[in-house]
C-alpha cells in the first residue's frame, strides 16, 4: 500500500512512518508549513520540519514540506482571533484537522496516487463490516480522539493510525529502537503558532484591544476585581480568579465584552443542566444519531465523557448530572454508551 504520513517532527509520527515501513508499505513523508510567523512550540517551527527531514533521511524515504499558510491563517488563526473577540474560546487544533490535516493533506494524498494517509494521533480505527470506527487511543492519557471526533466514514476509510494500540512509553521504545533523532523528544504542550514564551495574551493584544472589565460576583454583585483582558477569562475557570470576601472559591460564569463584566459565583451557583450546540457544526460518524439518543458526552481533551441526552429539536446536549459551564467554541465529542471506546460524532458549543 502506497501511504503518506503526515510528519510533524514529533516522535509520535516519526514512529508511525518507521512502524509502516516495516510493515513493508511504501511510505513517503509529509511535513505541513502552516505558520508563516515567529513559533517556538508545536509543530510549526523552523526545528520541528528539520526534525521530520531528517527522520525521513535516517528511514530512507522520501520527504516533502507542503506549503498551507495562506489556508491555515485562513481556516484556524483568523477564527482563532475572532471567535476570542467575540468572547468565545476556540480549539484551534481540532480546526486544523478538520480544515488542514484531513481536509487538504486527505485531498492531495489522493490526487497523488496514494492509497492512505496515515499521522501519529493516539487514536485508532477498527473496521466492521466495512464499516470504519474511529476509537480512543489505547493510552489513557494521550488519547487524541477527541481532537478527530469530526472524521467521517469517508476519512477513516482510508485513515492509518500505527501508533493508536500503545502507550507513549512503547512508542519511545520503538523510536529508539529505530534509531530515530525524536525518540526522547518532549510532547508538545501549547497552540503551535503561539510562542511558548510570550503566551496567548501576548499573540492576541498584537491583533486585538482587549477589553478590560470588572470581576463582579454573579450573586451578591460584589466587585471583587478587575482584569484587563477578559476576552482571556473562560467560562468555568478558576484559575486567576481571586476568592471572594468570605474566602470561598469563585469560578467565572459569564463574559460579557460589551459591558465589560466578567461574573463569577461559587461552583454550586453557576453548574448548568445542558450544553448549547451550534447546528452548522454538528458532525456524526456516521448516520445521524436519533433524537433523544443517549451520549457518552467530553468537551476538553483531557476530560471525562458525561452521560447525556443528545436533542435535535432544542440543539441541547441534556447533561444527566450538573457540571461546570462550558465555554461558546468549544467541541463537543459523543462517544457510545455501550461501547465508551467509539466516537459517534461531534459539535461546537453555541452561544447560549
Amino acid at each position: 500500500m502506497k501511504v503518506l504520513v503526515a510528519m510533524s517532527g514529533g516522535v509520535d509520527s516519526s514512529v508511525a512512518a518507521g512502524l509502516l515501513i516495516e510493515q513493508g508499505h511504501e511510505v513517503v513523508g509529509a511535513t505541513l508549513k502552516l505558520w508563516g510567523g515567529d513559533s517556538d512550540s508545536g509543530c510549526c517551527s523552523v526545528a520541528d520540519v528539520d526534525d521530520a527531514r531528517r527522520v525521513a533521511q535516517i528511514l530512507g524515504i522520501d520527504h516533502h514540506v507542503f506549503n498551507y499558510t495562506e489556508e491555515f491563517d485562513r481556516h484556524v488563526v483568523t477564527p482563532f482571533v475572532n471567535a476570542y473577540a467575540a468572547g468565545q474560546s476556540p480549539n484551534p487544533c481540532i480546526e486544523c484537522n478538520r480544515h488542514i490535516k484531513f481536509d487538504l493533506l486527505f485531498e492531495r494524498a489522493r490526487r497523488l496516487g496514494f492509497d492512505a494517509v496515515a499521522t501519529g494521533h493516539h487514536a485508532q480505527v477498527s473496521a466492521r463490516d466495512g464499516v470504519h470506527f474511529l476509537l480512543r487511543g489505547a493510552d489513557d492519557q494521550k488519547d487524541q480522539s477527541y481532537v478527530l471526533g469530526y472524521l467521517t466514514e469517508e476519512q477513516l476509510s482510508t485513515l492509518l493510525l500505527p501508533i493508536g494500540d500503545m502507550n507513549k512509553s512503547e512508542v519511545r521504545s520503538h523510536a529508539e529502537r529505530l534509531g530515530l533523532r525524536t525518540w526522547d523528544k518532549p510532547d508538545s504542550q501549547d497552540v503551535c503558532f503561539i510562542e511558548a514564551s510570550k503566551g496567548r495574551e501576548v499573540f492576541l493584544r498584537q491583533r486585538l484591544d482587549l477589553t478590560p472589565a470588572v470581576i463582579v460576583d454573579r450573586v451578591s454583585g460584589e466587585e471583587i476585581g478587575t482584569t484587563q483582558s477578559a476576552e482571556l477569562m473562560t467560562v468555568g475557570q478558576r484559575r486567576g480568579v481571586l476568592p471572594a470576601r468570605d474566602g470561598e472559591r469563585r469560578f467565572v460564569s459569564k463574559v460579557d465584552l460589551k459591558t465589560g463584566r466578567v461574573e463569577v459565583g461559587r461552583l454550586d451557583d453557576i453548574l448548568i443542566n445542558e450544553i448549547p450546540l451550534d447546528a452548522s457544526s454538528l458532525t456524526f460518524s456516521h448516520a445521524a444519531l436519533a433524537d433523544g439518543s443517549e451520549v457518552l458526552a467530553q468537551w476538553s481533551a483531557h476530560g471525562v465523557a458525561q452521560p447525556a441526552t443528545l436533542r435535535h429539536g432544542r440543539l441541547r446536549l441534556e447533561l444527566d448530572a450538573p457540571a461546570r459551564p462550558v465555554a461558546a467554541g468549544q467541541s463537543v465529542v459523543f462517544y457510545r454508551v455501550n461501547e465508551p471506546t467509539i466516537v459517534e460524532g461531534a459539535a461546537i458549543v453555541a452561544v447560549s
